[in-house]
């Protein structure tokens, strides 16, 4: 048993397909169980003062341009949060002397997270982030005992997707920042967390790359890679996903994975019928670095930007802003190769026949 997690039982959330949200996700839609227990959770937790900081309502604004950036000022994240690790590799191995997620205290579990009549593995952990960019932040550790590094495995993609398809709040996302991607811990995670704000990726322009494999490329800056599904076939886009981020693995490609309620390529409806997993491959950045107006990370590819200072915060344009995400981008050139090899990839292992992936 996890000995970070022995003290008391967590609350335990079970769920299943039948849970899935299956309508069109719109601002004000009412909460889904997955939600009550979330936010209830987690605002409890801030009540007890189990968070570094207080986070109140956070100043917002939304920058002019076409991109619609929305950029919030939290000062406290940029000066409380942990300090990162020094990041050397994106296949770096886990270091049981540092600080992991089996060294949290008890009362920072929400839940655990059980899909009912799945395997009969370790449950996979909601815990707080106690150094939160919004509201509900939490982060989700599959399987906490294995000690496994800040890598993707099918299992963590798929539980991903399931917590978006639990919500019924547009504005939940989840996200993942590998190692040189300005991942702070190396101990597999995803970040979650409420933003009331809609963002530029959830309808982005997209063009299909594999389309029988649910692969297209998003046209509109920042180019990254996308999959969409409304739940049905999950395990399999799962999957698929996998093999892409672990073909950036295997060639020590930085990248962010952002998960949220949009529309199907090729459309730009205004609901959010199903679900688009959007991974960016990026420039690495190894050692302990930090930015500084913002960390080009998850969110800030998605079109979210925590300041971590007034002055930026006020003077910053969409210009700037995107010339500080252009220099972390890959070059186009190298894009477009990696998206040539990507493509073979995938469609050879379609072509092999391949299996299903493992979810152990």
């Amino acid at each position: 048993m996890d000995a970070g997690f022995a003290a008391d039982a967590a609350p335990v959330f079970v769920y299943s397909e039948r849970d899935y949200n299956a309508r069109v996700c719109r601002p004000g839609s009412a909460l889904s169980a997955f939600d009550v227990a979330l936010r209830s959770s987690w605002t409890e937790k801030m009540r007890r003062g189990l968070f570094r900081y207080e986070l109140g309502e956070l100043e917002t604004r939304v920058l002019a341009g076409p991109l619609r950036l929305v950029a919030q000022l939290n000062v406290m994240r940029g000066s409380e949060r942990r300090k990162p690790q020094e990041i050397l590799s994106v296949r770096q191995d886990f270091d049981p002397k540092l600080f992991n997620f089996n060294h949290i205290r008890p009362e920072e579990v929400v839940f655990d997270l059980v899909r009912e009549a799945g395997p009969s593995s370790e449950p996979c952990k909601l815990i707080i982030n106690v150094s939160p960019l919004g509201f509900g932040h939490c982060l989700i550790v599959p399987e906490p005992a294995r000690c496994l590094p800040q890598i993707l495995t099918p299992a963590a993609i798929r539980v991903g997707v399931e917590c978006v398809f639990l919500s019924a709040d547009p504005g939940f996302r989840v996200g993942f920042n590998s190692m040189g991607a300005f991942a702070s811990v190396n101990h597999l995670h995803l970040h979650a967390y409420y933003l009331s704000h809609d963002l530029a990726v959830e309808r982005a322009p997209t063009e299909p790359v594999a389309p029988e494999l649910g692969l297209h490329v998003l046209t509109a800056f920042p180019r990254g890679f996308l999959f969409y599904t409304e739940g049905h076939d999950l395990a399999r886009v799962a999957g698929e996903i996998y093999r892409l981020t672990s073909h950036l693995v295997d060639r020590n490609i930085a990248h962010n994975l952002f998960v949220t309620h949009g529309c199907p390529p090729g459309t730009r409806t205004s609901g959010r019928a199903g679900v688009r997993v959007v991974v960016w491959p990026r420039r690495s950045c190894f050692g302990a670095k930090e930015e500084g107006a913002f960390n080009v990370a998850l969110c800030e590819l998605a079109g979210h930007l925590p300041f971590k200072n007034r002055e930026d915060f006020e003077a910053s344009t969409e210009q700037g802003v995107r010339s500080l995400i252009q220099r972390h981008l890959l070059p186009e050139e190298q894009f477009a190769h990696l998206q040539t090899q990507i493509s073979a990839t995938l469609l050879s292992g379609m072509a092999g026949g391949e299996q299903g992936i493992e979810y152990d």
